[in-house]
């Protein structure tokens, strides 16, 4: 059987060789795509195709995929985490020592100097103690976020010298064995934002984190404050932190996300979202979806999606396997298997996992499925999506 991947952006080649010609067409203009990979393309704004079973976001966030329309159609969407973790975390300790040496301030004064070289070595000695810094060991870092780059930069930091507090009600028990055990815990955002000189978001854009760095938690920092944000550009009040820059509250905001609201404001760093702009991370992130999207397509699997529950079950040999994908509601898998049993279709192994309003099921069974069967079980009331892989 051969895939179609429909590509939306230029996706790394290490990637796409994970992708084996003999099995998988790649290409951005494809009939009947079994699959989508993207990085930047705006999704919301194009039809996806009714033959798509998945889409691999290269990257982290996913805020350009219409998620919660390919939830109810029953298609996971994946993403990779942590595979531009390293570009990220590099990034952000380059802008807290440009914020801490007011180095964007100093290049800019040395590139208004003129006059013979004498001329210029009177300037720099009269102007650099306007640019006097600070260090960074001893001050304080709070990161709002301990997933694979808030750990990575948390981490980081501490070996840095720095006082580091975290928080993260939802940490994944993976991260926290990554987690240096000298960054404190803060018990809130509000703790935290009051014991940091340093705050760096890593939390995605939802309901809940817009506005999250607002006027109210600014005057809780400690005064001449540094805030760092790569995450997303609404997640910080802009308002609020030109208002508290102004004031001379806050020395610094470093951020991928400039504005009108930010351009030529002498305290703020503002990169063109260059967060994940490395060839490494585009390798990673890259090779990360592919082998997501092939282990799904071909298995049936699930890593890392942002709408499904994680499902891995090894292939049995000489198997058949029925993946399902319904509401999660109760008696869904005692239907299933009743429409199996009918058939005299035995169970070799079954793995169900739900996440939400959604529920995955994988059933391996002794012998081939006719196409009665899985109309059957696509015919189930809350059944959004069957499939069928056949024994390699």
């Amino acid at each position: 059987m051969t895939f179609k991947i429909q590509t939306l952006n230029n996706i790394s080649s290490l990637g796409l060789e994970r992708l084996p010609r003999a099995t998988y067409e790649v290409a951005t203009e494809i009939a009947n795509p079994d699959a989508v990979m993207v990085r930047s393309a705006d999704m919301h704004k194009i039809e996806v195709a009714p033959s798509i079973k998945a889409i691999g976001r290269a990257g982290a966030g996913t805020n350009n995929i219409p998620v919660a329309a390919m939830s109810a159609r029953g298609v996971p969407v994946f993403n990779a985490p942590g595979a531009n973790a390293n570009a990220v975390k590099e990034l952000v300790l380059t802008g807290m020592l440009l914020a801490a040496r007011n180095i964007a301030s100093a290049l800019d004064f040395v590139k208004k100097l003129d006059g013979d070289d004498k001329a210029m070595h009177v300037a720099v000695e009269d102007g650099k103690k306007k640019f006097v810094g600070f260090e960074l060991p001893s001050r304080s870092l709070g990161v709002i976020g301990l997933g694979a780059i808030g750990v990575k930069v948390a981490n980081a930091a501490v070996e840095l010298g720095m006082e580091v507090f975290g928080f993260d009600p939802a940490m994944t028990v993976n991260n926290a064995w990554k987690l240096d055990s000298r960054v404190k815990q803060a018990l809130s955002v509000d703790d935290l934002v009051s014991k940091s000189q340093f705050i760096s978001v890593h939390v995605p854009l939802l309901d809940a984190t817009r506005g999250l760095i607002n006027a109210d938690r600014l005057k809780l920092m400690k005064k001449q404050g540094v805030i760092l944000n790569f995450a997303r550009a609404e997640i910080v009040d802009e308002k609020a932190v030109v208002e508290a820059l102004a004031a001379g509250t806050l020395h610094a905001y470093v951020c991928d996300f400039p504005s009108n609201a930010l351009k030529g404001n002498p305290k703020v760093l503002a990169t063109p979202h260059l967060g994940a702009s490395t060839g490494e991370a585009e390798d990673n992130c890259a090779v990360m979806v592919a082998d997501q999207l092939r282990d799904f397509l071909e298995n049936g699997n699930i890593r890392n999606s942002v709408n499904f529950p994680e499902a891995v079950m090894p292939m049995l040999p000489g198997k058949t396997r029925i993946t399902i994908v319904n509401a999660n509601v109760p008696n869904m898998v005692g239907q299933i298997t009743t429409a199996l049993a009918k058939h005299n279709l035995n169970i070799a192994d079954l793995l169900n996992k739900s996440r939400g309003d959604i529920a995955y099921t994988l059933v391996d069974v002794d012998s081939v499925v006719p196409d009665a069967v899985a109309a059957e079980i696509r015919a189930i009331q809350g059944v959004l999506n069957v499939r069928v892989i056949n024994a390699k």
